[in-house]
C-alpha cells in the first residue's frame, strides 16, 4: 500500500501536536445578552473546568427554578482530556507511519468525538432547561429553558449564543485538514498521491489557519451595545433599546443602525451592495434586545413609537405582538418589509 509522502506526514504530525493548545483554551461557548446586561454575560466550557460568569448566570436562574451549574454537573470533564490524548496520539501515529488506514481511523474518530460532543451537549441542555424546580418564585406555563445547541435563541428577554469557542475551532480544522489529505490520496491514486499531496496539504493547511483566525468572527447579528454604537449612517448613538437594526454581510461584516429609514437609506445608498448582503435584522419591539429577521417580521408604523430618528416603525416578532401594541397605541399601520422599504 502506498503511504502518504514525506510533506503531508509533516503536515498532519504538526496539526495533531497543535491540539495540545486544546488543554489550554476553552472548548464551547455560551453567550447571554439583555437589557440589564447589554455587555453580555458568558460561560466558557474548557476541557475540565467552567469559566465566565456562571455565579452571576446561576443567580438569574435560581429565580426560574434552573438547576445550579457546577464543575460537578459535568461528569464528562474527567475524560474529555483523556479522549483529546487518544485523538492526538492517532495523529501523530498516521504521521510517524504514513498509513491510510490510521489517518482514515483518525479522521473517522475526530467526527464521532463532534457528534458525540452534540449529542451530550443537547441531552445536556435539554436536561437542564426543562427540569425546572417546581417551587421557583417564577414560573411561565409551558415554558422551557433549553439553550441553543449551536446558533442563537431568545428566552424571554434574554437572547442567547452557543457556539464552538478556540479549541474547537481547532479540533475541527485539524479535521477537515485530515478529511482533505485522506480523499486526495484516495482519489489521486496510490502511484501519483505522494507527489500531488504537497501542494493540497498546504492549501489545506492554508484553510485551516483560515478557520483558525477567523472562526470567531461573526457570522449573525452581534448584540448592540446602546450608549457605545454608533449608526452607520446617521453617526448617532444608539440609545433607544426598543429600536436598533443591523445588516450582515456575507463576509460578517456588522453594520448597525438607530432606525429602520436608516438602515433603508444605507442600503438603497449602495455603500453596501445587495449581492453582499446575507441578512437583515431588527430589535423586537417588545422583546429587546432580540433580533428579528426582517423578512419574517411584522411592522406597524405610528408617530406615537417615536423612534430616534422620526421613521417611527416598530418591529415585531408575531402578529399577536403588533396587534397588542397597536391597541395599547390606539391605531397604526401594519406594514410587510417590502412597505418598509417603499415607506423610506
Amino acid at each position: 500500500m502506498q503511504t502518504l509522502g514525506k510533506a503531508s506526514r509533516i503536515l498532519l504530525g504538526i496539526a495533531s501536536l497543535s491540539l495540545v493548545l486544546t488543554y489550554f483554551v476553552p472548548l464551547w461557548q455560551i453567550l447571554l445578552w439583555a437589557p440589564q446586561y447589554p455587555e453580555g454575560l458568558s460561560m466558557k466550557i474548557w476541557s475540565n473546568r467552567l469559566a465566565g460568569d456562571i455565579d452571576i448566570i446561576n443567580g438569574l436562574n435560581h429565580y426560574i427554578g434552573m438547576k445550579h451549574i457546577s464543575v460537578e454537573m459535568f461528569p464528562e470533564f474527567h475524560y474529555i482530556g483523556i479522549l483529546i490524548g487518544i485523538l492526538i496520539a492517532v495523529g501523530v501515529l498516521a504521521a510517524l507511519t504514513g498509513k491510510p488506514r490510521i489517518l482514515f481511523f483518525f479522521t473517522l474518530l475526530s467526527y464521532v468525538y463532534g457528534v458525540a460532543a452534540l449529542w451530550d451537549f443537547w441531552r445536556w441542555g435539554y436536561d437542564y432547561g426543562h427540569n425546572l424546580d417546581p417551587n421557583a418564585a417564577i414560573k411561565v406555563p409551558d415554558m422551557s429553558y433549553q439553550p441553543p445547541l449551536i446558533g442563537y435563541k431568545n428566552l424571554l428577554n434574554f437572547t442567547s449564543y452557543s457556539g464552538p469557542d478556540t479549541g474547537a475551532w481547532m479540533i475541527i480544522g485539524v479535521c477537515l485538514l485530515a478529511t482533505a489529505m485522506w480523499w486526495w490520496w484516495f482519489l489521486s491514486g496510490r502511484k501519483t498521491a505522494s507527489k500531488k499531496i504537497a501542494g493540497v496539504t498546504s492549501s489545506a493547511l492554508f484553510l485551516v489557519l483560515s478557520t483558525l483566525f477567523l472562526g470567531a468572527c461573526s457570522s449573525g447579528p452581534e448584540p448592540i451595545r446602546y450608549g457605545k454604537d454608533e449608526c452607520a449612517h446617521c453617526k448617532m448613538t444608539l440609545t433607544d433599546k426598543r429600536f436598533g437594526a443591523e445588516i450582515i454581510t456575507d463576509k460578517g461584516k456588522v453594520f448597525k443602525f438607530d432606525d429602520l429609514n436608516c438602515l433603508t437609506d444605507y442600503l438603497k445608498s449602495g455603500e453596501v451592495q445587495q449581492a453582499a448582503v446575507a441578512q437583515m435584522v431588527s430589535v423586537d419591539f417588545k422583546n429587546s434586545p432580540a433580533f428579528v429577521d426582517v423578512k419574517k417580521a411584522f411592522f406597524l408604523q405610528n408617530e406615537v413609537v417615536k423612534s430616534p430618528m422620526r421613521g417611527d416603525v416598530a418591529t415585531f416578532s408575531s402578529q399577536a405582538d403588533l396587534e397588542s401594541v397597536q391597541k395599547e397605541l390606539g391605531g397604526g399601520k401594519a406594514l410587510t418589509w417590502e412597505e418598509v422599504l417603499r415607506a423610506f
